[in-house]
């Protein structure tokens, strides 16, 4: 986990991004929380995006399985529950105010955006609107920052420290054509995929 300045990405954070996301991914500018293995599983973008729109989602969820997990939660209501929760608890209501100015601190230090300036993800400070945006802001943080990404993250069947990665570069059958000789070109890269290059995630 970590929030800016984040380490440079490397080529192939950029194809397993693409490859998770089933779409091409640019304007990435670090990968704040990784899976215990290495892979990414939360990915930050840009705030001004290089067409000019600007992207208030810092912090995207990646990781398949992790999306996949939050849906579930999604569709069970979870949010529903959280916001009758935040509704019920004070202390909760300002640490989840807290959460909002930190995340604007973190997106402010890369880059101000005015159109944004006080939008976060998620639905922060006041509602509960997206258990993703929130999950992905909460693992990049770290315990306690996110109090509703925390809850999200620990509810979900997924979790930070399993692996349960896929063969997202197809490597395996890379390691195989290697012994034959039918590898795929260096331009291509692992699997065949190719630099990110179009469009971003979407927002949260």
């Amino acid at each position: 986990m970590t929030t800016p300045p984040f380490e440079p990405v490397s080529e192939r954070d950029v194809q397993l991004v693409t490859a998770m996301l089933g779409r091409p991914a640019r304007d990435v500018i670090g990968i704040p929380a990784r899976c215990v293995c290495g892979n990414p599983t939360v990915v930050a973008t840009k705030p001004r995006l290089g067409d000019g729109t600007p992207f208030p989602t810092l912090y995207y969820l990646c990781h398949p399985g992790a999306t996949a997990a939050i849906s579930t939660l999604e569709a069970n209501g979870v949010m529903a529950e959280l916001t009758e929760l935040l509704a019920a608890d004070d202390d909760l209501r300002r640490r989840y105010h807290d959460a909002h100015d930190a995340y604007l601190a973190d997106r402010e230090g890369i880059e101000h955006v005015a159109e944004i300036a006080h939008v976060t993800a998620g639905g922060m400070p006041e509602r509960v609107k997206c258990l993703h945006a929130l999950a992905g802001h909460a693992l990049s943080a770290g315990p306690g920052v996110n109090p509703l990404g925390d809850l999200a993250v620990e509810r979900s069947s997924w979790s930070p420290d399993v692996c349960r990665c896929g063969d997202y570069l197809g490597e395996a059958g890379d390691e195989a054509a290697a012994a034959d000789g039918t590898a795929p070109s260096a331009a291509t890269g692992a699997g065949g995929v190719t630099a990110a290059s179009s469009a971003p995630p979407e927002a949260g």
